[in-house]
């Protein structure tokens, strides 16, 4: 699963990582959550951002709890199942972050943030697949999906699953369109865990409301009313 993640860099630095403009304005964004308008790059524009809709736009989820099969898709059936098929084929993208967040559930009530990073903490992306569809008042919205796969040593102590981090050269392959379903599939892997770090993190990035530099840092095990606990 992957329900929370970061991009705590500016446009420039977005620019240059990805070789891709970006026309639009972007403050970096440090708790970012389903339905919330995210910065990608899609096969379709590989030298350029888009700004598309995680998962579900905010009139859709409103009032409503977002599933989390609308903001993630797994990577080994993605290109099986009907629903995910066509996307996998045309409409893939990458999405830049520079972090995610999972949860250790210890016990029925207790469950503990922790952040997970490249070991250098720069720019990385997930592979993910986007849509476009027509609103009932007639606009047309873009959402994206992230895709998951099995943990990693460093994931699976927290998480059963983690998202599809592709390594730099890769990423031209998932948004190249003359690259195979072979091929494609083949980058859909577990990254590898000796060039990734975890730490726990403040229970503060449980709130979406919260999104600021302080969430990146390293804190002492606390569960979600902010107790802290022994177990990290």
């Amino acid at each position: 699963m992957c329900g929370r993640y970061s991009l705590g860099k500016d446009k420039k630095d977005l620019e240059e990582r990805f070789q891709a403009e970006m026309l639009a304005e972007f403050n970096p964004r440090y708790n970012i959550a389903p339905t919330q308008l995210v910065p990608v790059i899609t096969s379709q524009s590989p030298k350029g951002f888009s700004f598309f809709y995680w998962g579900i736009t905010p009139d859709f989820g409103k009032n409503k709890p977002v599933s989390q099969k609308l903001i993630n898709a797994k990577a080994e059936t993605v290109d099986q199942k009907i629903s995910f098929k066509s996307s996998f084929k045309s409409r893939r993208c990458i999405i830049p972050a520079d972090g995610f967040y999972e949860w250790k559930r210890l016990g029925k009530k207790t469950k503990i943030p922790y952040r997970f990073a490249l070991a250098d903490q720069g720019l990385f992306s997930f592979a993910g697949i986007w849509e476009e569809y027509e609103t009932l008042n007639g606009d047309v919205q873009h959402t994206f999906l992230v895709l998951t796969t099995s943990p990693n040593s460093l994931v699976s102590e927290v998480h059963d699953r983690m998202p599809v981090i592709l390594n730099r050269e890769d990423e031209k392959k998932w948004l190249d369109n003359y690259s195979s379903p072979e091929e494609l599939k083949a980058l859909l892997k577990p990254y590898e865990e000796d060039k990734m770090i975890s730490f726990t993190v403040s229970p503060s990035v449980n709130s979406v409301q919260n999104d600021y530099p302080s969430l990146l840092k390293k804190a002492s095990p606390a569960d979600q009313h902010g107790n802290y606990t022994l177990f990290g």
